[in-house]
C-alpha cells in the first residue's frame, strides 16, 4: 500500500511540474511575441525623435528601436571598422564614425553600414565616404554592435572587434551619448544597410511548451496504465 502511495505521489508531482514548465515556456512565447510587436510598433513610427532631447545628459536611457533624425557633422578621424561581422552571408566590417550633433557639444556614435573586406590586403580598410559639413542621418536607436569574443581587453586603432561606449569615451574625450544609432535607408557612401533582423525566439519557446505538456500526459497515461488499467484486468483473471 505504502509503495502505490508513493507511485501515486511521484505521478502527481511529475505532472505538476511538466503543466507548470509548460506553462512557463508558453508564457516565455508570448512575452517575446508582445516584445517583438512593440519593436515593431517603434520602428514603424513616423514620428522621428533626436538624441538632444536628452539634453546632452549620459544617464539618459532613451528606448531602442526608436527612430531618430540627427543632423551633424561626422568625425571619420575616429571611424572605426567592427571585423568578422557579415551582412547577406558575406564577411566584412560594420563602420562606426561618431557625429557631432548640430548646436551641441553631443557625439553619437552611428553605425553607418556594412562594407566587405580587402581579403588580399587584410589590413586595409575599404574607402567609406564621409560628407564634409552638416548631414542628415536617419535611424534607429540601437545598443552598441554585438561584441565578439577577443583576445585582447583593450582595443586599439582602426579595425576592432568590439567597441564599448565607456572605453572609446575614455580613449578619445569625445563626450560621447550612452547609445548608438543604426542609421537606415538604401546603400550609399561604399555602405550596405541590410542590417539582419532578430526573430523573437517564440517558436522555441512554444515548441518547449509542446515537449512539457507531452510528457505530463505520458506520466498520467502511464501511471493509468500500470497503477489502474493492468491491476484490474488482472484481478479479473483471477
Amino acid at each position: 500500500m505504502l509503495k502505490r502511495w508513493l507511485i501515486a505521489l511521484a505521478a502527481v508531482v511529475g505532472i505538476g511540474v511538466t503543466l507548470a514548465l509548460g506553462t512557463w515556456q508558453w508564457g516565455r512565447a508570448h512575452q517575446k511575441l508582445a516584445l517583438q510587436a512593440a519593436v515593431a510598433e517603434r520602428r514603424a513610427r513616423r514620428r522621428w525623435r533626436t538624441p538632444t532631447s536628452c539634453g546632452g545628459r549620459r544617464s539618459c536611457r532613451p528606448r531602442v528601436h526608436t527612430p531618430v533624425e540627427l543632423r551633424g557633422e561626422w568625425l571619420p578621424a575616429r571611424t572605426v571598422y567592427l571585423d568578422n561581422r557579415q551582412m547577406g552571408g558575406k564577411p566584412g566590417f560594420y563602420v562606426v564614425t561618431p557625429l557631432r550633433l548640430e548646436a551641441s557639444d553631443a557625439v553619437v556614435l552611428v553605425q553607418r553600414g556594412w562594407v566587405q573586406r580587402n581579403f588580399q590586403q587584410r589590413e586595409q580598410v575599404p574607402p567609406v565616404v564621409s560628407p564634409r559639413g552638416t548631414v542628415a542621418v536617419r535611424g534607429r536607436l540601437a545598443p552598441p554592435p554585438a561584441k565578439l569574443y577577443a583576445f585582447a581587453e583593450e582595443e586599439q586603432g582602426v579595425i576592432r572587434q568590439n567597441l564599448d561606449i565607456a572605453r572609446f569615451r575614455s580613449e578619445t574625450g569625445l563626450p560621447l551619448l550612452p547609445m548608438s544609432v543604426q542609421q537606415l535607408g538604401a546603400a550609399s557612401e561604399g555602405l550596405l544597410r541590410d542590417w539582419p533582423q532578430a526573430a523573437s525566439g517564440a517558436a522555441k519557446n512554444y515548441g518547449y511548451a509542446a515537449q512539457w505538456w507531452a510528457l505530463s500526459g505520458l506520466i498520467a497515461i502511464l501511471y493509468a496504465w500500470f497503477q489502474i488499467i493492468v491491476p484490474r484486468r488482472q484481478a479479473r483473471r483471477l
